[in-house]
């Protein structure tokens, strides 16, 4: 069972939510932004990584707001979410097509990733 992360910065009721590039299991769908957490790594350090790799970004880590479990390939794996705060707000886009801030209303309306989805009843009360 493998491990991922993700990143949730929540600002006025609304979530920093990007659209992965085409190609791939999750081509074109929205996500919160993060990825796999690479041996000997912490959940802390993946999602650091993630968000230099993939937004050129800098963010601190929060708490975590939520674990939940997927199916990817055969293979269960968890998905930690985890606070962020943005620093700066210059993003490069290396992984994805656009970003947004969007509530959860509006989020159950995209194309999101399935297991990201799953995160959304426990964000509705986050200030």
């Amino acid at each position: 069972m493998g491990t991922s992360v993700a990143g949730i910065a929540c600002e006025q009721g609304k979530f920093f939510i990007a659209r992965r590039i085409p190609g791939g299991d999750l081509g074109e769908k929205w996500e919160f932004p993060g990825g796999k957490v690479e041996p000997g790594e912490s959940d802390g350090e993946a999602l650091i990584r993630e968000y230099e790799e993939e937004f050129g970004v800098p963010v601190e880590i929060g708490a975590l707001l939520g674990t939940v479990s997927f199916e990817h390939h055969g293979c269960t794996r968890t998905l930690n979410a985890y606070r962020v705060y943005f620093s700066r707000r210059d993003f490069t886009l290396k992984e994805h097509t656009e970003w947004r801030w969007a509530d959860v209303g509006e989020i159950e309306t995209l194309d999101f990733a399935d297991s990201d989805r799953k995160l959304l009843p426990g964000l509705k009360t986050l200030p």
